[in-house]
């Protein structure tokens, strides 16, 4: 929607009323567009009570820069009077974690507007170099962060490695994942959506419980990310090394797509819900403020390089798509399902994906995005061949496009990162999916949930329903946790990190398997 149809919503059509109920006021939804660029700050000199309790982050690294992030606490704010104030909060960063030799001080405002939150954009930085960071308000001093930069320009490293996640539902388990993930020596961490969870309260057996109702305002949002972000595991992973970060769909409802919700919501209403989300999603992420969110719009898609070794492109499979087709989520096909209208990148994001998948020169081509792009073949009760229509399947047409580009441009070695279906797999992504002898063109891998689904199994009848009707499928494990990639100019190297159990406190943690890429021969290999 552009901001001129947001203007309309908003002044035209009645909807103040609701703007009002549904984001908790018209400052807090709107202020992404119109806060000032210079504004009064409180340089505290104390302050109620510790501030940092939802940790440190850091993102987005680029070669001379990174992002810091931080949220001050309410209370530390509300006990001094000044939460409706915008406060100054220092920061340090420094090539040891002992702060011995800082680098770069400075400060950043953080405005009621925005929860008290920061994303701090620090440049000035050498490329392919650790830092440590820290934040300071009132006296207070916070956790100490370690962040990354990417390679320079034009440099190919010898090796990289990164981890990938999603899906952490608070209810279903503890993050036993996330404090393993927080051990790994890692660049940095992907994280593919599905941070958090709109849902309201589950029945009594839930591991852990969300409070209150379905959450449809700013502030159940924010309270929501509070939740979440008090979990020591979470804030650990966060203050271990940089991450990339995109939303799915529970950031803001369940399968939404464009203006389109399951709920029982008008397209108006919804709207103003998703720019109560996206505000939330900006305040607790450490973005870059080209994500800045205008109403119920967001840029998320975005490219990241890593010298000449990897270019990644973050993409939003959620925001531009047309609603997903057809009778629901796994069904036959239908006319609306094969029209060359039906899109999950919208044109202009399908335009700039395109684009760069043609000119890359990258050893590496990587697409982190959100749902299965491979073909997953079901069947119905009476036979009928179904497609699930959430994922890449409900969009063929476009998917064929992009495979078909990445063969005919000769794209070097693409690989697709896929989150959202809280299961492991790996996937040979085909000219023609119907065609066993159809051509490789490059590798999928879907990585599981951290939480959601609870403990999981290695293998599942559906699973094994689904190795057999598909024989571009290549692995499948049902089991919570996480996937690193070692990448070297020659060699990727996935490993399948995965816990027995989330259900109960800790866990330990296994390489259940283990699969490779070698340059220039597309499809991984079990190693």
């Amino acid at each position: 929607m552009r901001d001129t149809q947001w203007y309309d919503l908003f002044h035209k059509r009645g909807t103040r009323r609701d703007l009002l109920r549904v984001g908790g006021s018209v400052a807090g939804l709107l202020a992404l567009a119109s806060v000032p660029a210079c504004r009064a700050d409180s340089r505290l000199r104390t302050i109620g009570s510790y501030p940092f309790k939802l940790g440190v982050a850091s993102g987005d690294p680029e070669p001379d820069l990174v992002v810091l992030w931080t949220r001050i606490d309410r209370e530390a704010l509300e006990s001094i009077g000044a939460h409706e104030t915008s406060v100054a909060i220092g920061y340090e960063l420094a090539r040891d974690d002992n702060f011995r030799e800082i680098v770069r001080t400075g400060s950043a405002i953080a405005y009621p507007e925005f929860g008290h939150s920061i994303s701090a954009e620090v440049g000035g930085l050498d490329p392919d170099h650790e830092y440590f960071y820290r934040m300071i308000v009132g006296g207070e001093v916070s956790p100490v962060g370690r962040t990354k930069t990417a390679p320079a320009p034009g440099s190919t490293p010898d090796r990289m490695k990164f981890a990938f996640a999603s899906c952490q539902d608070y209810e279903d388990g503890y993050f036993t994942a996330l404090q393993h993930l927080a051990q790994e020596d890692l660049d940095f961490i992907v994280h593919l959506g599905d941070y958090i969870y709109e849902s309201a309260e589950h029945d009594q057996d839930a591991v852990r419980h969300h409070t209150g109702p379905e959450i449809q305002t700013l502030q159940q949002y924010r309270d929501r990310y509070i939740q979440y972000r008090s979990d020591p595991a979470l804030q650990a992973a966060h203050a271990a090394t940089a991450w990339v970060v995109t939303l799915d769909d529970h950031e803001v409802d369940n399968d939404w797509a464009d203006d389109s919700t399951e709920d029982d919501q008008s397209p108006e209403q919804f709207l103003l819900r998703r720019a109560a989300a996206f505000q939330t999603y900006f305040e607790f992420m450490p973005l870059r403020q080209a994500s800045m969110p205008s109403g119920p719009n967001i840029q998320l898609y975005r490219r990241i390089r890593f010298g000449n070794l990897m270019e990644m492109s973050i993409l939003d499979t959620r925001q531009y798509r047309s609603n997903q087709p057809c009778l629901g989520r796994n069904s036959p096909s239908c006319p609306t399902h094969i029209s060359p209208d039906q899109s999950i990148l919208g044109t202009n994001q399908r335009e700039w994906l395109f684009e760069g998948l043609t000119r890359s020169e990258a050893r590496w081509n990587v697409l982190s995005q959100q749902v299965m792009v491979a073909r997953l073949l079901g069947r119905d009760d009476e036979g009928q061949e179904t497609w699930s229509m959430d994922k890449w399947d409900g969009y063929p047409l476009e998917r064929s496009a992009m495979i078909n580009l990445m063969a005919d441009a000769g794209t070097p070695n693409p690989v697709i990162l896929t989150g959202d279906i809280h299961s492991n797999w790996v996937t040979d992504l085909k000219r023609d999916f119907e065609d066993p002898s159809s051509e490789i063109v490059g590798s999928e891998f879907v990585c599981t949930s951290l939480s959601s689904g609870g403990d999981g199994q290695d293998m599942t009848s559906g699973g094994e329903r689904l190795l057999r009707r598909n024989p571009h499928l290549k692995f499948y494990n049902g089991q919570r946790g996480y996937i690193t990639a070692n990448v070297t100019p020659n060699l990727w190297t996935s490993e399948f990190k995965v816990v027995p159990v989330v259900t109960e406190v800790g866990g330990s943690l296994e390489t259940r398997a283990r699969f490779v890429i070698e340059d220039g021969h597309p499809g991984a290999e079990e190693a």
